[in-house]
């Protein structure tokens, strides 16, 4: 296994870009993997976090990378 220097891993790091979540705040969405969580409305959206509030569920954290939000509005 490469042993990697300090020297690489900022590069490295600098070499990847970062994840933006196109959803912003106000907009209605439903989750694909919990429709009974109703229509949420998304709060905040910042890198690959987005904040919804569900009327069935509360305020969830998401991670748009992992999760694809269905936008309804």
């Amino acid at each position: 296994m490469p042993v990697m220097t300090p020297m690489q891993e900022p590069r490295d790091i600098m070499a990847t870009p970062s994840f933006r979540s196109f959803l912003v705040p106000g907009q209605l969405v439903s989750h694909p993997d919990h429709p009974e969580w109703g229509e949420g409305q998304v709060q905040s959206a910042i890198g690959h976090r987005v904040t919804v509030m569900f009327p069935h569920a509360g305020k969830i954290l998401v991670d748009a990378t992992v999760v694809q939000l269905t936008v309804l509005s």
